[in-house]
């Protein structure tokens, strides 16, 4: 099923990858992606969600019944198997408790929390550096633009007291 079938109301998994995977790395994420999510069963009910790459260094996994009837195993389950699948194609995902996931150029950098301090003062990051959000709740948030703020407008932007460049 694809991603752009699914409803608004559709539950909504975003994981960061580190490094930039090359173009066949991405072709095989693709397609376990594909397959993890065709297969996803618990306890005899099959999930009708959707998993892609959004972009070379971010996937996204949706479920639509998930939203209103979710199963902690079943989502664990399925997290689990995309982590397999990201580690043996020696690929890491960011943990957005410890990184803060920009786009800086064409890419996404996840900053360590404890270097935000430093790359502010160095320049590497400004008041209109696109945060990503990663905790987005469903395909609604994804689709009306709520994926990236400038780090200005996010709890960033709060803590250093940083404005958005003029």
């Amino acid at each position: 099923m694809s991603l752009h079938a699914l409803p608004d109301h559709s539950r909504l998994w975003l994981l960061a990858l580190e490094p930039l995977p090359d173009p066949a790395t991405q072709t095989r994420l693709r397609r376990g992606l594909e397959e993890i999510v065709s297969q996803w069963r618990h306890k005899g009910q099959a999930y009708q969600g959707a998993g892609l790459l959004l972009e070379p260094q971010l996937i996204a996994v949706a479920e639509p019944s998930l939203a209103s009837q979710p199963s902690g195993c079943a989502i664990d389950g399925m997290l689990r198997k995309v982590r397999r699948l990201v580690e043996d194609l020696r690929l890491g995902l960011t943990d957005p408790a410890v990184s803060v996931v920009v786009r800086l150029g064409d890419r996404l950098e996840a900053i360590p929390k404890a270097e935000l301090q430093a790359r502010l003062d160095d320049g590497t990051l400004d008041g209109s550096t696109p945060v990503l959000d990663l905790s987005l709740y469903s395909l609604e948030d994804l689709r009306s633009g709520r994926l990236e703020a400038p780090l200005a407008a996010t709890w960033v932007g709060r803590k250093f007291k940083v404005s958005e460049k003029v």
